[in-house]
């Protein structure tokens, strides 16, 4: 394909600065983006990361075309919290092996997240990955390492050697003696480094596991991302996404395992900030802690949810207030009072792809669509509010649908009565009755087999009911 008009401008972690995207194949434009740990519900921290890069694949299918991205967004079914939550239903007398019940498990969360991600208003990625179907995959990349001087095993576990890649650090900008003094590294007799990290672990019998040339064993959290990404997107992508608590150790052990196995792996490295609520950082301990799925059942709706999102830059810390929860709702309210029915514009505005084309700027877009609001530009508000995923086409459509069934009800009569005026050569009302439609928005066209008429975006029912 040709390259397209609109140039995209991303914050590139690695570089620490924005950059024109420029893809590796604009045929086959490519994005992996870490996705959750499957034990519980998506906190409403974890539905930040999704509306980010939903907006960017939505950006990245509207400038390449959809059939010329690719979007992949993993489910981690394997880990120890999963594990410890099967357990606890195994000693509470669930019925199963500890392995049905850890399926059954990952299989009611990912059930659970997709439910809430789809009421979000979130599109589905093009592939999401779960974990436990690419172990082949894992044990591959590790003998690799392995075999390359890059990992070593050692009492049923493999290491990454983090001492044989010499640019570990670069992507989160820290010296291996900062990692040390501020990660929580774990103490291990068998490690040869303490940042040395778990490629395989041994199971016992009663955890999961499966073959490997180290013994029976589960992989670590870091291997998996690599696989996947490698499987399903090849050597080299172009955009790797997260929350900015993963890119130091999560993206930078991602980066150092690839890089080590001759994986050119991701161009451009994006990280989105934390949520806090009420300015405060969400947890348990202060009672501020809630799940997407909680506040659609207290009976916020999924848009608004997104209305408050998108109204923060993706690199600034977003909080989430009632204040704002509020705001968004009576906003919302007003934008599909005004746009219910309307004929939808054919393009996105300008305005707001250029807005997002500059480093996702969805509080520029945001700021675009208030302007057109307040112009009374409803349907250019309404097509952009659809490609961010604010409004409901299909709502939009139906009304106009129902709108049109009334508005029929009263323009046929009117016509009517101006054939029947100008049949008696009353001009004088034929003309009152063609001005007054015009002037509220129908327009009428004289043919040969008689009037037909349509509605403008100008349409303005009140002035077309007082003609009654």
């Amino acid at each position: 394909m040709t390259m397209p008009k609109t140039t995209i401008k991303l914050y590139n972690t690695k570089i620490r600065r924005k950059e024109d995207f420029v893809p590796i194949d604009a045929d086959n434009v490519r994005m992996y983006v870490c996705g959750p740990t499957v034990y519980d519900r998506a906190h409403l921290g974890n539905a930040r990361p999704v509306i980010v890069f939903d907006i960017l694949y939505r950006l990245l299918r509207h400038v390449y075309g959809p059939d010329h991205v690719t979007y992949v967004r993993n489910f981690t079914d394997v880990d120890d919290r999963i594990n410890e939550t099967a357990q606890k239903r195994k000693a509470a007398g669930a019925e199963g092996t500890l392995e049905t019940l850890i399926a059954d498990r990952a299989d009611e969360t990912i059930d659970w997240y997709h439910q809430d991600m789809d009421a979000l208003g979130a599109l589905r990625p093009d592939h999401a990955p779960r974990a436990t179907g690419f172990i082949g995959q894992m044990v591959a990349m590790i003998e690799d390492l392995i075999a390359k001087g890059h990992a070593y095993a050692a009492e049923g576990h493999v290491l990454f050697a983090v001492d044989s890649y010499k640019e570990y650090g670069a992507l989160s900008g820290r010296s291996v003696d900062d990692m040390i003094a501020g990660a929580r590294v774990e103490v291990a007799p068998y490690k040869r480094n303490p940042m040395d990290f778990v490629l395989w672990k041994p199971s016992t019998d009663d955890l999961p596991g499966w073959a490997s040339p180290w013994g029976r064993g589960r992989p670590g959290w870091h291997i998996e991302c690599s696989a996947m990404a490698h499987e399903l997107l090849g050597e080299a992508f172009d955009i790797h996404g997260g929350g900015n608590d993963l890119t130091f150790p999560h993206h930078e052990n991602e980066i150092a395992q690839s890089a080590c196995v001759g994986h050119g792996f991701a161009n451009v490295w994006m990280h989105n900030e934390m949520l806090q609520v009420e300015g405060k950082k969400m947890s348990k301990s202060l009672g501020n802690f809630f799940t997407v799925r909680d506040l659609l059942e207290q009976g916020v709706p999924g848009e608004v949810i997104r209305f408050v999102f998108l109204s923060t830059h993706y690199r600034k810390p977003m909080d989430w207030t009632e204040k704002k929860r509020a705001e968004a709702e009576y906003i919302l309210h007003k934008w599909k009072q005004s746009t219910r029915g309307i004929t939808i514009a054919e393009k996105v505005p300008s305005e707001v792809i250029d807005a997002l084309s500059d480093d996702l700027n969805t509080h520029g877009a945001m700021t675009e669509m208030h302007k057109m609001a307040r112009e009374g530009r409803y349907p250019e508000l309404a097509k952009a509010a659809i490609f961010l995923g604010l409004l409901d086409e299909v709502e939009i459509n139906e009304a106009k649908y129902n709108k049109y069934l009334h508005v029929e009800m009263i323009v046929e009569p009117l016509l009517a009565e101006r054939s029947k005026a100008r049949a008696g050569k009353d001009f004088k009302r034929s003309d009152e009755l063609r001005d007054g439609l015009a002037a509220a928005g129908v327009a009428v066209k004289d043919g040969p087999d008689g009037m037909s008429w349509e509605l403008s975006p100008e349409f303005d029912l009140s002035k077309l009911e007082a003609l009654k």
